[in-house]
């Protein structure tokens, strides 16, 4: 489905006078709003290939049916989401659930929704149907050379496709660990993968980065072989400069301090970038912002100091992409709420009156600097980030127009009730 400009025109021309008297208010309240807008417009959030159908959890999946069933469909899917926001113009496929017969034609598509493609993924956590070897006790960990060489090969073939699609990077999660004390040699583990993962970087072009993400606990749950940051921190410092460590912010332990992880990984240049959800109990996948959006704004707002500090480009330096699952909510609908909850944090973050804010920490003013921070986080940002939607030709309200556009009954109306996306 194609959202035409003059469609998108016409919604904003409905709600531009109460977004004009918001956007005046705020300017007010807030210093530098220009700058603001400008580096807003320039963000981009990645949206995966596989978060556009309905996830589900290991009790049960509900689809709601007009899902994508092939990746050309995806592809106008995340055109469709990034006609909406404009900050959705990269694609994050995962290997073998999206492979493209015709590298050029896909390149080509994705061009005319205005979409680059962002990391690809490599899966090592599912057997395929086609697979000698099976994951079932590990893959770059595992004990078994034969099982080690397949999961290397896969990882090879990933990079091969996202160089073909014009991808410059490689991001890897590994669901390898152990369920029983006695199962695994953890030495041996981390020696066997360190390996796996040295032959998988010797085949990264020179301007690639290899993105290793990890995860406390899941499918595994006594040990993970790249349980938390310090273990992606060792890897990725034995592996060179072109590997870095993903943080996915549902897959920590409860209460970890995501922010200051993210702080220390920036400040040694390892931080490769970020999977968005959000969660209550585990690796929840749910919608950015939805349960904990002060710290989101928190991460943000070390990933503003340390990213401003090392003199990075807040949009092109880091990796930035959502990682979702859907049971209940529309994929569309949730990914336009998550990215739209993403650049809210990110526009609090912004607007942190940072010299204020060191004053306070060197004089050690407890209170004032908590009084800075939160004052940032309750401000509403909400005008500056639509203005930047609308000067890029994108809606006021992306929600609002996805359902007075009933797009999900048109995609129903295309694809049928019964369509399952690939890789689901």
């Amino acid at each position: 489905m194609l959202i035409q400009s003059n469609t998108i025109a016409s919604h904003n021309d409905g709600l531009l006078k109460k977004h004009q008297n918001k956007l005046v208010f705020t300017a007010s309240e807030i210093a530098e709003t220009e700058s603001i807008i400008q580096k807003l417009i320039d963000f981009q959030i990645a949206i995966p290939s596989w978060a556009l159908g309905t996830g589900g959890t290991r009790f049960g999946r509900f689809p709601g049916g007009g899902e994508p069933r092939s990746i050309e469909e995806k592809i106008e899917d995340v055109g469709l989401l990034h006609a909406l926001n404009n900050a959705s113009g990269a694609i994050s496929l995962h290997i073998p659930w999206d492979i493209p017969t015709d590298h050029a034609a896909i390149k080509s598509l994705a061009a005319q929704h205005n979409l680059k493609f962002d990391a690809v993924n490599s899966n090592t956590f599912q057997d395929q149907a086609n697979s000698e070897q099976t994951y079932k006790l590990g893959s770059l960990q595992n004990v078994n050379k034969a099982v080690r060489k397949q999961a290397i090969a896969h990882n090879i073939e990933v990079i091969q496709q996202g160089i073909a699609l014009g991808s410059e990077s490689l991001t890897v999660w590994l669901a390898d660990g152990s369920s029983f004390p006695g199962q695994l040699n953890f030495r041996k583990a981390y020696q066997n993968t360190l390996e796996s993962l040295e032959e998988i970087y010797d085949a990264l072009p020179s301007n690639w980065k290899l993105f290793l993400e990890y995860k406390c606990a899941e499918p595994n749950f006594y040990s993970t072989t790249v349980a938390d940051w310090g273990q992606s921190y060792s890897y990725v410092q034995k592996l060179g400069d072109k590997a870095k460590t993903l943080v996915d912010l549902g897959h920590h332990l409860p209460n970890a301090n995501i922010e200051q992880i993210v702080s220390i990984l920036l400040m040694d240049n390892k931080l490769g970038g970020f999977h968005f959800n959000d969660s209550k109990y585990g690796d929840d996948d749910l919608t950015a912002g939805a349960l904990k959006p002060y710290q989101l704004f928190l991460i943000f707002n070390e990933l503003v100091e340390g990213m401003d500090a090392r003199g990075m480009n807040h949009a092109k330096d880091l990796g930035w992409m959502i990682d979702a699952s859907h049971n209940i909510k529309d994929p569309l609908e949730d990914l336009l709420q998550s990215v739209e909850a993403i650049m809210i944090a990110y526009a609090q973050a912004l607007s942190v009156d940072r010299k204020a804010l060191e004053i306070a920490q060197q004089e050690n003013d407890v209170v004032k600097a908590q009084e800075i921070l939160q004052n940032a986080f309750r401000t509403d940002v909400r005008a500056l980030v639509a203005e930047a939607r609308l000067r890029t030709g994108a809606a006021l309200n992306p929600v609002g127009l996805y359902r007075d556009l009933a797009v999900r009954k048109v995609l129903l109306s295309e694809r049928g009730f019964k369509t399952v996306a690939t890789g689901l």
